[in-house]
């Protein structure tokens, strides 16, 4: 199996390349410098490795590189930005693709601009394929299936602070600076604020503190879970470091996370069901090194597309491969998942 890379040469990208080859896959380094795609290769392991340049505003270079290959792995960011040639790109050449956003908009915006086209391709395009966006969506879907009726959906995002790179820094920026979304009433709309009970956290002592965020379940889980409410937030340290970042701060940030950071850091997603009846069940998704873990299921989500199929169109990651299924696999790269009912 052939994988498309694109933005393979950033901290990101170079990981998911090492994936695929760990996954004994064929990674084709796509992005617009040739000697640093040469450079990623060598450093991911895959010095034989193909690389293609195409640039952002080369879309019919990059739609011919697609084409060769069975399926795409954006990670460029920021995706606000820099995310939708590379979809185009994807669907012209008739490609499944996936990305590593973690920007709410910028995932808002693939259901919304290019659910008919990927239809019409017959190919399935699923935004967000993160640590935060994929077990945050799975996990919400297994304990909403718990509530007869579904009132309210929490998604959660714990994870304490801890080392970041400077593409999620400038996402985050990206998020930080758009309005976040709820959804509410059979629509998204800006959230409306309001405050957040602390939350008791598995695993932790003390109940976080939480505040409203864009996050990228907020937009996938009311496409498969059929609530009246849906919100997002974050640990409120967390949210005070990003909506802190500045242009130039975020620049400023390391381009890499070094690898004991990485294995010393664990993300944290949880979501909480509030039925209509007030029954509650929670579910929540753990591991460490949210960056590797990543890639693992970036590359795992082109792979199922690929090999086992799933409906055309812009997808939920819920809604493009089987839930439980899917977090076991997870399990052997160190994460844990669990439910539970109030």
């Amino acid at each position: 199996m052939r994988i498309a890379v694109y933005g393979a040469s950033g901290f990101t990208g170079s990981l998911v390349v090492s994936e695929a080859r760990r996954r004994g896959f064929e990674p084709v380094l796509v992005g617009r410098n040739l000697g640093r795609l040469r450079k990623a290769a060598e450093e991911a392991g895959a010095p034989n490795a193909e690389v293609r340049a195409a640039g952002l505003d080369e879309i019919r270079e990059m739609t011919e590189v697609f084409a060769d290959c069975d399926a795409v792995v954006n990670c460029a960011g920021p995706f606000t930005r820099w995310g939708e040639p590379v979809v185009r790109a994807a669907i012209a050449a008739g490609r499944h693709y996936v990305d590593t956003s973690g920007e709410q908009r910028h995932i808002h915006r693939m259901f919304e601009q290019f659910d008919s086209a990927a239809k019409q391709s017959a190919v399935a395009i699923v935004p967000g394929a993160t640590d935060d966006g994929v077990p945050g969506d799975l996990i919400a879907h297994l304990a909403a299936a718990r509530v007869p009726i579904v009132r309210d959906v929490l998604i959660a995002d714990l994870r304490l602070p801890g080392g970041v790179s400077r593409g999620t820094a400038r996402s985050m920026l990206a998020v930080a600076g758009s309005d976040r979304l709820e959804y509410a009433d059979g629509d998204w709309r800006p959230d409306g604020g309001g405050e957040f009970e602390p939350i008791e956290a598995p695993g932790q002592t003390q109940p976080a503190s939480l505040c409203a965020f864009g996050l990228p379940g907020v937009v996938t889980i009311p496409r498969h879970v059929a609530a009246e409410r849906v919100r997002g937030a974050i640990r409120a340290e967390v949210a005070i470091l990003f909506t802190g970042l500045t242009e130039a701060s975020a620049e400023m940030v390391p381009e890499v996370v070094p690898m004991q950071a990485r294995r010393d850091g664990r993300w944290l997603m949880l979501a909480e069901v509030t039925g209509a009846d007030g029954r509650r069940s929670r579910g929540w998704v753990t591991g460490p090194d949210g960056y590797g873990l990543t890639a693992v299921i970036a590359v795992e989500a082109v792979h199922r597309l690929a090999e086992v199929g799933a409906p055309a169109g812009a997808l939920a990651p819920a809604q493009a491969v089987d839930p439980a299924d899917f977090l076991d696999f997870l399990t052997a790269a160190g994460a844990r998942w669990q439910l539970s009912e109030d």
